[in-house]
């Protein structure tokens, strides 16, 4: 009588407790890009000047001479531009990248219900929205960011949109992995993304994306197969840029004077996955990719069924020990 009371009081408390385990909140785009840079000026040069965005607002850094610059693509993207003099000139350029809820707190409760490493608390950054770091199995920092209603990014919703923008929307960022089981299991099933595409440029899959859960953004998986140089990963790690037609597009920014020391354009082409595009580059070779949203004849084309490369180590981006994080 005692064990049939037992195994019925333990159906009885299974829902309960699947009731009470956290559950992840809404995962809505790729809120920005960071990326160390050499030359500020420069940089602004590329961001600002040459595809025709503005800065909002920046923040000093341990130089007053230096600062920390937002480039904002729409009221809720931007890319984040850090002094270099922080890391070393050899290490790659990406810092990290930041994906956007509409409930941080309850992300990070969600998270460490599931094993990710997360902070004590949820924090309120420097521009006034919640944020805080996690690591993906790659080594790739990803910010959690939700934007509060009295932070510095909504307080300048419709501002610093200018019609010079070369694009209105980041559609995806691209990070390398070279853990494809381990990504698919941290972005797929904790995160909630799902794969939309998966392309090969020779015998092995190069590229899986992966769309955010409750939106059309996306994060590219840049996969590799041996340990990747330092220009490798300035070409790998990249954003992109939604334009309606590419051509038009590279026409404007010819028109437009590229920043000395940026790396010249390459010529305009369509990619495996058949969509045209041209690739830039900063000033430190930071890639930037222009892109159309849909194929240049209409037609989708298939995933590949190419195997993934050999599971690789982390390539260990970068040693933040002791970096500032806070924004």
């Amino acid at each position: 009588m005692k064990l049939r009371f037992l195994v019925l009081a333990g159906i009885l408390a299974a829902p309960l407790l699947a009731q009470d385990a956290p559950k992840r909140p809404r995962i809505t785009g790729i809120a920005h890009a960071a990326f160390y840079v050499s030359d500020m000026a420069k940089a602004r040069a590329f961001y600002e000047g040459f595809l025709g965005y503005q800065s909002p607002f920046s923040i000093p850094r341990k130089d007053p001479k230096e600062q920390l610059v937002w480039i904002k693509i729409n009221d809720r993207q931007t890319v984040e531009l850090f002094p270099g003099s922080e890391v070393s000139p050899e290490t790659d350029r990406l810092y990290h990248i930041a994906i956007e809820t509409d409930d941080a707190e309850a992300m990070r409760l969600y998270l460490q219900s599931k094993g990710v490493a997360v902070p004590p608390k949820t924090a309120i950054g420097k521009i006034g929205n919640k944020n805080y770091f996690v690591k993906d199995p790659n080594g790739n920092t990803v910010e959690i960011v939700e934007y509060l209603p009295d932070g510095w990014t909504m307080r300048e919703k419709g501002k610093f949109v200018p019609d010079t923008r070369i694009s209105t929307r980041m559609s995806h960022v691209g990070v390398m992995v070279g853990q494809l089981d381990a990504s698919m299991k941290f972005y797929g099933e904790i995160l909630g993304f799902t794969e939309i595409w998966r392309g090969g440029a020779g015998k092995t899959l190069s590229w899986v994306n992966l769309q955010v859960p409750d939106g059309a953004d996306y994060i590219e998986f840049m996969l590799y197969n041996k340990v990747p140089t330092r220009d490798v990963m300035l070409t790998k790690h990249h954003i992109c840029l939604e334009v309606a037609d590419v051509a038009k597009a590279g026409a404007i920014l010819q028109s437009r004077t590229l920043p000395a020391g940026s790396k010249a354009p390459d010529a305009m082409k369509t990619g495996v996955n058949g969509k045209r595009q041209i690739n830039y580059y900063d000033p430190d070779g930071t890639r930037v990719e222009i892109m159309e949203p849909s194929t240049f004849d209409g037609q989708p084309v298939p995933p590949s069924k190419a195997p993934p490369p050999l599971p690789l180590p982390p390539y260990q981006p970068l040693d933040l020990a002791g970096l500032p994080v806070k924004e």
